[in-house]
């Protein structure tokens, strides 16, 4: 497995590589950093019984959702809790008091966002605050010890739990995150010392500010994924910026030092998606057909309200029979829907329909195919048996904006049934573009004719793209509007 870093001044993206293709994309604008993660000390502005809910002011354009469940309880005791789940470290969920008898509107608290803002949705955010270290998490407000559930061994877990009795000092729950698997108190202790001096930080911050304020910000992107992602699996990162890069090891150097040495500084600036493929990867991803290498395809469309991908047998005819044919199919396409999941970062229900099958053992194959990958995906989810109807419906968690979202916004010609991409992609497609005609254009200067729209942000917002392809090919870069262009399109010319 790999993980490539390609930065710059405007983004960073990661793509996770697994058999040479990527499996998992992340994007961060640095201009608009994400808001998962951080923790805020808000404000109560409005109580909705009828929800059992409550909209808190922390700052943002909208106010943030808390749920009455998303609440801690201050008025419940350790000694009102159960004993945690042996397996687990789990304590079984609280009885939850009506959202009117834990809140009140004007009342000040410190809140987590564990779901990113959408078009039409605040943040979704809980009191109860997770923070991540290397090897486990802290929860300030939670009295619960854990295990990560990707840790399946039972000796392992009741080893790894003994050791979180013995290091906990306070109320604190502690969970251990999979890369804590194998260590040892030593590697915890230094990661719950760090952890516990963040929350008072973050206490501390707090007492002397007024709502809405934000308390702490997670990471940015290339942090995150140092720090959530490098273990023994990935056997290379390769990072496109020097900054990024020193920033990297550095840090790497702190959480894993025996891992920093994996970390490579590439000289395909710029280039780095491209030359893995990644770039192509994303323009399949934007669509909604995708076709399987034996011919076959399927369709993923994703609405308000579900996502639903629908498998075809297309060019593929196969060799011996109906249903030997439409079983290959199957397989194939419950493996590349994964991916496609996890690429897309696909959340809420997922409606999977595969090809009817009469044979019930090969109807079992498929099942187990698509539970057996679902095995490498980070996210919480959970699936159930085939339906009567043959259907096949999946529940994933979802922390942030999907690659979708990301990477397009409704489309303006057609009151918004379809989407374009956004002018940020734009604006770095066209640098990306032109760079790879640098040799053409080197010294000559070039003239960029693109929809009003998209010269106007290469005139504003995104003025540094100009001045940096300005400087790549040591000549002027012009612009010309052309209202009669697509808006995603655009051509190049000698200036």
């Amino acid at each position: 497995m790999k993980l490539l870093v390609e930065s710059d001044v405007h983004q960073t993206r990661v793509a996770v590589l697994e058999d040479g293709r990527p499996s998992e994309i992340y994007l961060e604008h640095h201009t608009d950093r994400g808001v998962v993660g951080n923790v805020y000390q808000g404000r109560v502005s409005r109580i909705l019984p009828g929800m059992q809910a409550a909209f808190v002011d922390i700052g943002l354009k909208r106010d943030a959702f808390l749920y009455a469940g998303d609440v801690r309880d201050t008025l419940a005791s350790l000694d009102e809790l159960s004993e945690a789940d042996p397996q687990t470290g789990e304590f079984p969920p609280q009885e939850i008091r009506p959202i009117e008898d834990l809140l009140e509107p004007g009342q000040e608290l410190i809140v987590q966002t564990v779901k990113a803002p959408l078009p039409n949705k605040g943040a979704r955010i809980s009191t109860e605050v997770t923070l991540p270290g290397r090897y486990v998490v802290l929860l300030p407000t939670v009295p619960s010890l854990g295990v990560s559930r990707r840790i399946r061994d039972p000796e392992e877990r009741d080893r790894l739990r003994a050791i979180l009795e013995e290091l906990r000092r306070d109320s604190r729950g502690l969970i251990v995150r999979t890369a804590g698997e194998g260590k040892g108190a030593e590697d915890f202790r230094g990661d719950i010392a760090y952890l516990t001096g963040l929350w008072t930080a973050i206490e501390e911050r707090a007492a002397k500010s007024s709502s809405p304020t934000l308390l702490h910000q997670d990471h940015d992107l290339a942090l995150r994924v140092i720090r959530d992602r490098l273990d023994r699996q990935f056997d290379q990162v390769l990072i496109d910026d020097e900054h990024t890069y020193d920033r990297a090891v550095a840090f790497a150097r702190e959480v894993e030092p025996e891992l920093a040495g994996r970390i490579e500084l590439t000289e395909d600036r710029g280039r780095l998606f491209e030359h893995f493929g990644v770039e192509s990867e994303i323009e399949a991803a934007l669509k909604s057909r995708v076709w399987l290498k034996s011919g076959g395809y399927i369709v993923i469309n994703q609405t308000e309200a579900l996502v639903a991908i629908d498998v075809n047998t297309g060019r593929f005819v196969g060799k011996t029979s109906l249903e030997e044919t439409v079983l290959a199919t199957n397989l194939e396409a419950a493996q590349e829907i994964v991916r496609q999941i996890r690429l897309r970062d696909l959340s809420g229900i997922i409606v999977v329909d595969f090809i009817d099958m009469t044979v019930q053992e090969n109807r079992d194959r498929v099942f187990e195919a698509l539970q057996e990958e679902l095995k490498k995906d980070r996210a919480k989810n959970q699936v159930l048996p085939p339906s009567d109807f043959g259907l096949v419906e999946l529940t994933r968690k979802r922390s942030r904006s999907n690659l979708l979202s990301l990477l397009t916004r409704p489309c303006p010609y057609c009151d918004g049934r379809g989407r374009v991409r956004a002018i940020s992609t734009i604006c770095l497609g066209i640098k990306h573009d032109l760079l790879r005609r640098l040799e053409h254009y080197q010294g000559r200067g070039a003239l960029i004719t693109a929809h009003p729209e998209i010269c106007d942000a290469l005139r504003s917002d995104y003025k540094e793209v100009v001045r940096e392809l300005e400087e790549a090919l040591g000549a002027r870069v012009s612009l010309q509007a052309d209202p009669g262009l697509h808006h995603e399109r655009y051509k190049f010319g000698d200036s």
